[in-house]
């Protein structure tokens, strides 16, 4: 059966993108690759992988990002095949794993790689979903993986949202499997009217807008809502935030529901379901509330009736029956999943969500709301990049039901108009890779090639790809900016005298503010004077921001702020200069450990001595009486700044002689000093290494293997094992009590082996693993002594964190029940003792 059979058999026309892609399958390309907005229709060409390999009688994989697309794609598949020919592997569930068909994360895929299954044999595709998620700082690279070391008989089938490095990736992916052909569509299948929506306090009344207008064919902010904004005058501001309420009673009335209104807070977004409850808003007829409720409750019928007690179940179902409700990782997987399924089925109206909802997850929406472009990273607010806009308003419109979308930004006095246009028009963003050799990734290099295969792997990675071109493209700015500094410091030469001496000299006039925040780089050291910035600081990065040169600076005390332009104060100087750590991820806590070590090591600035009388008046310089002073000042300022540009460019060039495959050495260098290598060979701990997939890997390796954890009780040993993956949304100042003596005891031991490790790993000049954190250990160990959810003790987490974290935790304890047999009895307790309840509720029983 050829594909035009396939294409022949659907319901309706497929795009020509979609038959480019089929046909490209069918021809036989290594690797196809698919770039496409949400909602395109990318997953047919994954069905019709799926259909050309069952015809060939192969198997097919499919893998996603997230266990709940995961789940979702499993549950498409069994639709048109059957529940006999597909299987879920996800570490959650293990449903059919032999099957023809087998849906699993990019992590369960790249763990039989690694394990060189035999189930791999006699697959012929594999579909990496959402493939752009390559680019994320933690998972990342095991895309990366994937391609690089799947079995060579294996067709890769990569969906992407669209990207603006496509042909680059597909390049890259060209080298690594052959032949590939690139397929790249942009339209959206229903278009999208960017609206913007301001409050007009004087009316009280809410005006929309297009944020864009038409001139000479070309698309541009929307000069109505400029003028509007720039009638402003004064301190009382005439232009408000519309509020919720009157936004959603607005699109009601304009038919622009069902609506996905974002909200960058798990708090905001329960508190905005609630607060349409508490209003009367209901959007929902009664045979609606009928069938929301019998859905619902099918759906939870799962979890005890203690439990729903805890997630309060009546004000959930009371928001759905309404046609609202909240969707974010807070909430347990049951009341997520149910919000999706109401959701596609046309029964829910509106839903208020993070950001998480724009991966993957079917949900499309005839409107998208952004309440805010800026949202709170941990440390502060930052604009969306225009990619991140892309991708969540890219659910709008709703394919064969609507004919156009409609994708809505609130106003906010903090962002300019002009500033939202941009983001809104610029479209895709760029991949950049994440990928990085860990200790796991290593012994399984060396387990399965020989050296010179693992190093030219390693070489062969897209980071490494990016590198070459980043290293290429920089040299020739480098050219560049030095050019310009010629000019520059053409412009600034005077025939009266030297500009330079005149300056130094202090006879030029001082502005009014000091220009000094807008010549600093990352790396720069600066000691601010005065005012409420007053201190030493390390510039981390520089932010895009509006309103002026703001700083990403770190403080001595191991604080980041940000720092503006107004706190560098007259007086303030600039104090060193350091090279930063790599690779260079300023918001990542460990980069920042590292960079303030750094910090302290530069001398304390000197202390002023006594006040000495003052010197008595220069002469007046000569350059003084040039009539082209200004223009000098400004062509030497403008030359000291590129000096800068062309002296940071210089220093990131000579760190990026520094590749993976120097990095992948250090790396064995100091496992071979612990024991888990010898030459080119694993030892037994080596091997053990090779089946715990953690970002901790070395570190909870080296805790079973010094035998930390061996005589705990199940009990103890879920709460320590905790400590592994849980990750705090907020700084804790302190460790919680332990609740025994002996996991006090066996706390301490890790924190001196995590302290003995960063040391090792500084010697070889390798990022510094982060130290494991016991915040979950006292509720893992309550769950795992049979507590219930309403009484396990201080539980700060919202009940859906502590489901997820809870879920990483059976993972690991599977891991080490298999990999270290001498703690196999107590792990495999343990996982009965945690993967219950609420825990194992994940809607696949």
């Amino acid at each position: 059966m050829s594909i035009d059979t396939f294409l022949s058999g659907l319901p309706f026309s497929p795009d020509q993108f979609q038959v480019e892609s089929a046909r490209a399958l069918e021809a036989g390309r290594k690797a196809v690759i698919v770039t496409a907005p949400t909602g395109a229709g990318k997953t047919l060409v994954a069905e019709a992988a799926v259909h050309l390999a069952l015809e060939e009688g192969r198997r097919a994989v499919y893998t996603t990002p997230i266990k709940a697309l995961s789940n979702q794609k499993y549950g498409d598949f069994v639709a048109q095949l059957g529940a006999q020919r597909v299987g879920l592997l996800t570490g959650d569930n293990v449903i059919n794993g032999e099957a023809e068909v087998v849906v699993m994360t990019t992590e369960v895929l790249r763990n039989m790689i690694y394990a060189r299954s035999g189930y791999l044999a006699d697959v012929g595709v594999a579909v990496l979903d959402e493939v752009h998620f390559l680019q994320d700082r933690v998972r990342g690279a095991v895309w990366e993986e994937v391609i690089i070391h799947a079995p060579a008989h294996v067709q890769l089938v990569c969906l992407s949202a669209t990207i603006a490095n496509a042909s680059e990736f597909a390049d890259w992916v060209g080298e690594r499997r052959g032949s590939v052909d690139l397929i790249v569509e942009r339209r959206r299948p229903v278009p999208l009217e960017s609206k913007y929506l301001v409050k007009d306090r004087f009316g009280g009344e809410l005006r929309l807008y297009d944020t864009f207008a038409s001139r000479d064919g070309r698309l541009r902010a929307n000069p109505k809502v400029e003028h509007l904004l720039s009638l402003e005058r004064g301190r009382r501001r005439r232009f408000a935030v519309p509020g919720r309420l009157e936004t959603i009673e607005l699109m009601a009335a304009q038919g622009m529901l069902p609506a996905i209104y974002f909200i960058f807070s798990r708090a905001g977004c329960d508190a905005a379901a609630l607060r349409c409850l508490e209003a009367g808003i209901r959007l929902t007829h009664p045979d609606e509330r009928e069938a929301i409720r019998r859905i619902a409750e099918e759906k939870t019928a799962h979890l005890a009736d203690s439990d729903l007690e805890v997630l309060d179940f009546p004000r959930w179902l009371a928001g759905l029956e309404a046609g609202i409700a909240p969707h974010h990782a807070g909430l347990v997987p049951a009341f997520k999943e149910t919000a999706e399924d109401l959701f596609a089925r046309g029964l829910l109206k509106l839903v208020f969500a993070t950001e998480t909802l724009a991966l993957g997850i079917n949900m499309p929406a005839r409107s998208v709301v952004l309440e805010s472009l800026s949202k709170f990273d941990g440390e502060g607010h930052d604009l969306l990049q225009p990619g991140d806009y892309t991708q969540l308003t890219g659910r709008a419109g709703r394919r064969g039901i609507d004919t156009v979308g409609f994708g809505l930004v609130l106003h906010s006095p903090f962002v300019r108009f002009g500033r939202v246009a941009e983001i809104a028009a610029a479209g895709d963003h760029p991949l950049r890779s994440s990928f990085r050799p860990t200790y796991n990734m290593s012994v399984n290099l060396l387990a399965n090639y020989s050296e010179e295969r693992a190093s030219e792997l390693l070489a062969a990675s897209y980071a490494q790809y990016q590198r070459k071109g980043d290293h290429a493209a920089a040299q020739a700015e480098l050219v560049a900016l030095e050019d310009r500094m010629v000019s520059e410091l053409d412009r600034a030469r005077c025939e009266l005298g030297s500009i330079d001496d005149y300056v130094e000299q202090g006879a030029a006039p001082r502005p009014g503010r000091s220009d000094l925040a807008g010549r600093l780089a990352p790396g720069d050291v600066v000691d601010i004077a005065g005012g409420a910035r007053q201190g030493r600081y390390l510039v981390l990065s520089r932010l895009s921001r509006e309103g002026g040169a703001r700083l990403l600076a770190l403080a001595t005390s191991g604080r980041t702020v940000t720092i503006s332009a107004r706190d560098v104060t007259s007086g303030s100087v600039k104090a060193g200069v350091i090279e930063l750590p790599l690779p260079y991820r300023p918001r990542d806590r460990r980069f920042q450990q590292s960079a303030l070590r750094l910090l302290r090591k530069i001398p304390p600035a000197s202390r002023a001595g006594p006040a000495t009388p003052a010197a008595p008046a220069r002469p007046v310089h000569p350059v003084a009486a040039c009539p082209d002073l200004e223009a000098h000042l400004r062509a030497r300022r403008r030359a000291e700044r590129t000096a800068q540009r062309i002296e940071l460019l210089r220093s990131n060039l000579r760190r990026s002689g520094v590749g993976l495959v120097e990095e992948f050495h250090a790396i064995l260098r100091l496992l071979g000093g612990l024991g888990y290598v010898e030459g080119w060979t694993l030892t037994t701990a080596g091997e053990r290494l090779r089946f715990i997939y953690n970002e901790l890997d070395l570190l909870l390796a080296e805790t079973v293997e010094r035998g930390i954890m061996r005589d705990l009780d199940p009990s103890e040993l879920a709460a320590l094992c905790s400590c592994f993956v849980y990750e705090p949304r907020a700084e804790e100042g302190s460790n919680p009590p332990w609740p025994t003596p002996d996991l006090a005891v066996s706390w301490k031991e890790i924190e001196d082996l995590a302290a003995e490790l960063n040391d090792r790993e500084r010697g070889e000049r390798l990022s510094t693993t982060r130290k494991p954190e016991p915040g979950f250990a006292a509720l893992a160990w309550a769950w795992a002594e049979g507590s219930s959810l309403e009484d396990l003790p201080n539980m700060k987490l919202q009940p859906g964190d502590f489901v997820r974290v809870s879920r990483q935790l059976v993972d690991l304890l599977r891991q080490l029940r298999d990999a270290a047999p001498d703690m196999s009895a107590a792990a495999r307790e343990a996982l009965l003792r945690i993967d219950r309840g609420v825990v194992a509720a994940t809607g696949f029983a």
